[in-house]
Formats: structure tokens, sequence, C-alpha cells
């Protein structure tokens, strides 16, 4: 009896062997739509058939091939593997800069996430991606250890404008920050000063930069040494309910901002 090992390297070392699996789970096929579906040759769709049916994977009925409880057990396995292969592939060059410790959802529910890094053409890739967020969405909530310049002019344009709801909470080194520049201390007081928006601040530290964007959840993923190296989003359940639970959390445990907080 082969090892799983082997087994794993039988079916990995032939895409038509996956994908012919993966077509007789789902539904009973003639050998000829395995044929068009897999564009397998017929001398190889039989050397696959046989070595199935060896390995009771697949059975033949009245002229049509089915998969067994097995045959199914097997797909679904190897098709989970692909999958997670496939997000391990896209997250592989940014996975050091994600806050796992503070993302309690699978990684795997970040397979379709938008990914978007800088590059020599468009340093500031990431940031525009947010940016570009914040200024199509009606309802914003957001954590994070940072508010920047381009951020604050976006939120102000579009909250003084009656546009869009914008709830945040800061840490209180991100607000000590933009008090300290004159300009931007100017632009988050008219923001306190509208009627849609509401900042609050934390004591402690916000190891994330996290922004719902009405169904978007976007992270801005930077290198310990605060440099920005990428960003994601995503409009998945799972992150979007982890983001709402990390939000709703900071938000119980933050204090309000006033625009008197901010100094003259």
């Amino acid at each position: 009896m082969e090892s799983a090992l082997e087994e794993i390297e039988f079916l990995a070392l032939s895409e038509n062997r996956v994908r012919v699996l993966q077509c007789l789970a789902e539904k009973r096929r003639t050998r000829s739509e395995l044929a068009a579906e897999t564009g397998a040759s017929q001398a190889t769709l039989s050397r696959v058939l046989g070595d199935f049916e060896e390995r009771s994977w697949t059975v033949r009925d009245d002229g049509e091939y089915v998969a067994t409880a097995t045959g199914r057990l097997v797909a679904d396995g190897v098709t989970d593997l692909l999958e997670i292969m496939e997000t391990e592939g896209e997250l592989r060059e940014i996975v050091e800069y994600l806050p796992t410790h503070a993302m309690d959802f699978d990684l795997q529910r970040l397979a379709d996430a938008r990914i978007t890094v800088p590059t020599q053409t468009r340093p500031n890739a990431p940031l525009q991606r947010l940016l570009d967020l914040l200024r199509e969405s009606e309802s914003v909530r957001a954590f994070s250890h940072a508010f920047n310049e381009g951020s604050l002019r976006v939120v102000e344009d579009r909250v003084t404008a009656g546009d869009q709801q914008f709830r945040a909470v800061l840490s209180r080194s991100a607000i000590e920050a933009v008090a300290d520049d004159t300009e931007l201390r100017g632009r988050l007081k008219r923001i306190l000063r509208t009627e849609t928006a509401s900042i609050r601040f934390r004591e402690e530290g916000i190891p994330l930069a996290v922004t719902i964007a009405d169904e978007t959840v976007h992270l801005l993923l930077r290198d310990e040494s605060g440099v920005l190296q990428a960003s994601l989003d995503t409009d998945d359940p799972a992150v979007h309910s982890w983001a709402d639970d990390t939000y709703d959390h900071y938000w119980r445990t933050s204090r309000p901002l006033e625009p008197d907080d901010l100094g003259t």
C-alpha cells in the first residue's frame, strides 16, 4: 500500500489527474465530456481513469465515470490544498508585515484580497488605494496608530460636504503627531466640528491601521521601521466581521476627542 505522501505525489505530478478527479467529484461524466473539459487525450484519460479505478476513487457506470465517496474525499482535499497554496503564494511577499497576532480569522479568507505594493513609478500606491476608497465610501470606520495628511484631506472634504459618515479610534501618539502640525491640526479640528464625524483616542497603542470603507476592509502594512510596504483590502465577510468586532472593542475602550483637546 502506498503512503499518503506517495499518493499526494501521484496526484501532484499530473494536472490532468487533479482536474479529472475534480470533474468527476462534481458529477458523472462520459470520457468524451472529460476530454472536452480537461483537454486530455483519450490515451491519457485511459491511464488516469485506470489508475483511479485501481485506487477505488472512481467507477464506471453505464458508460459514464463517477467518483466514489473516497474519490470525492480526495478531490475535496486536493482542492483545499491548491487553494491554500494559491493564497500562500499571494501573501508570501507581504506575510512578514501582516499583524497576524491581531488577526482573528483564517488567512485563507484573504484568498481574493487585493494587494497593492509600491512600485518604482507609483511608490505611494498602497496609500493611494486607501485614498481612493475614502473618496468612494459613504460610511467609514477606522482604528489606527496613524492619521496621514492625505487621509485627513480626503476625510475633511467628504465630511464637511456631508457626503460621508466618519468614525475613528486613534492612538494618542497619532493624535499628538497631527496636533504638532499647524495645518493638520486645523484640518482635524474642522473634521471634529462636523455633524458627520466622531473621533476617539486610546492611551494604549493600536497595532493596526485598518479602515472599514462601506463593505471593504483595508489594511496598511508597514515594516518594523514604520516604512509602508503594502496595503491589502477585501470584502470577505469573515474579515469584515473581525474588523467590526475589533473596531467595537477599540471604540468602547477609548475616549472622545474634542477640538479643544488639540490646543490652539
